[in-house]
């Protein structure tokens, strides 16, 4: 029942992109071209989705569990690092470039964008290569 439910949700979430235009690339570029022809879209689109985020947060703050049963996630780390900003940077930078974020480019990738088959397959190598380096890194700092 999780998975439908999960497959449901994620069903849902797609539609939305797809519906306010956030599989478009060029909604994205022209949202960060504020020299030019801004688009302020994305904005709102941003906007409601911190609201439902937030009161998600709220609701899962006062439960032990996932809302499907499974144990809560959430980051313990509160701190900014430099593997934060290094990553944040690189998501911007990628993001700017591509006008793909990873959830727009998977919905874009179903729908058979060219762009998102690009941008998905990059950012698989990314996840790979960042599991790698994790891993010689904990193995590294288990050995010291």
């Amino acid at each position: 029942m999780a998975a439908l439910t999960s497959f449901l949700i994620g069903l849902l979430f797609g539609a939305g992109l797809i519906v306010s235009g956030m599989t478009d690339p060029s909604k994205i570029i022209g949202f960060l071209d504020l020299a030019g022809a801004w688009d302020p879209s994305l904005a709102f689109v941003m906007g409601g989705a911190v609201l439902v985020g937030a009161a998600g947060f709220r609701l899962a703050e006062r439960r032990p569990t996932s809302m499907l049963g499974g144990l809560r996630q959430l980051p313990d780390t509160q701190g900014i690092d430099k593997r934060l900003l290094l990553g944040s940077a690189t998501f911007g930078v990628g993001w700017g470039l591509a006008g793909f974020c990873p959830g727009p480019a998977v919905v874009a990738f179903g729908l058979g964008y060219d762009k998102a088959v690009v941008f998905v397959i990059a950012m698989l190598a990314g996840m790979l290569l960042y599991e790698l380096t994790e891993r010689r890194r904990m193995a590294r700092a288990t050995d010291e």
